[in-house]
């Protein structure tokens, strides 16, 4: 059984949980709706041990290179310019997908978030999420944002918690360990889709994207984001230092430490501060992913990677 939208039914979920209770067989139930507050208190007190989560995303770069045929860079830089959403990456035009990301942006917070029960005021959100915008990438201070709008720190913590869990930002926490350095313990602030990060900032074409000041930060979630749906860490932070130092991505993987940097650079190169999270954090890699073709070691334990170099071999699944 199939029910769509099910965080509108909440009256669903004590009814469900006795339905499941009467037979061990699994998949019984398909369950569809949005990553809402609302669905995952539900399901947290009601069907605890009852279901699993799948959280469903748009189109990634191994969904999209056409099947068996060599690496397809105009591709990938149509789904960083476009987001993931089918019916944006789809579009016949850029143009067309603009408007839909824009619709889909008022939607989201005119329609869906008071369906959620969240009541926040749609012009202070949508300006609240403009100026996330330029916070994509850095690390999240509420100060100057609260000053801005006017509102109070507190106010504006539950404006981005609110985004982010509706799936549209991801709060990238810190690591910190006693390594005797001042170690950054506020999260960094990525747009989970750049297609709605390029409508927010009026980029509508690849030769805007190219010029525009936060293409580094851009390209460095967009590769990000394709890196944990790839990689399927078990956990995922950033590691920063007061001192300088910084790693954009720390994932473990049962007992692997993994670093990752990314560099929109046609040849990065070993930098101090890799050289520094190599040691403090005791990588067993460490890996500089960047928009290039060719793969090749910097340093002993240290390796630049294409983005395309992460898709399996073709003819494997």
């Amino acid at each position: 059984m199939v029910i769509d939208e099910v965080q509108r039914q909440p009256e669903l979920f004590p009814l469900l949980r006795v339905l499941m209770d009467q037979s061990n067989e699994p998949g019984r139930f398909l369950l569809l709706g949005s990553a809402s507050p609302s669905l995952q208190r539900q399901a947290g007190e009601s069907l605890l041990g009852r279901i699993e989560t799948i959280e469903v995303q748009g189109f990634d770069i191994q969904e999209t290179q056409p099947q068996n045929a060599a690496w397809q860079p105009d591709v990938v830089n149509r789904l960083w310019l476009r987001g993931g959403f089918p019916r944006s990456y789809l579009a016949d035009s850029d143009e067309d997908s603009f408007v839909w990301r824009h619709q889909a942006i008022s939607n989201h917070v005119q329609i869906d978030l008071p369906q959620f029960g969240l009541n926040v005021a749609a012009p202070a959100m949508l300006r609240f999420w403009n100026m996330l915008a330029h916070y994509h990438g850095q690390i999240w201070s509420a100060a100057n944002p609260a000053r801005s709008m006017g509102v109070s720190e507190p106010t504006i913590r539950r404006y981005l918690d609110l985004l982010t869990q509706t799936m549209m930002v991801r709060q990238l926490q810190p690591w910190h360990e006693n390594l005797g350095k001042r170690q950054v313990k506020a999260p960094k602030i990525y747009f989970r889709d750049t297609g709605l990060l390029h409508a927010l900032m009026n980029v509508q074409t690849s030769a805007q994207l190219a010029v525009h000041p936060q293409c580094g930060a851009s390209w460095e979630g967009f590769a990000l984001e394709q890196v944990l749906r790839l990689a399927k860490p078990d956990r995922a932070y950033f590691w920063a230092t007061h001192q300088g130092a910084e790693l954009d991505l720390l994932m473990f993987k049962g007992h692997q430490r993994v670093g990752v940097a990314f560099k929109r650079t046609d040849a990065p190169k070993l930098t101090p501060s890799m050289r520094i999270a190599q040691t403090d954090l005791r990588l067993d890699d460490l890996y500089v992913v960047y928009p290039g073709l060719h793969r090749y070691p910097l340093a002993e334990g240290v390796e630049a990677v294409p983005l395309w170099a992460l898709l399996p071999p073709i003819g494997e699944s």
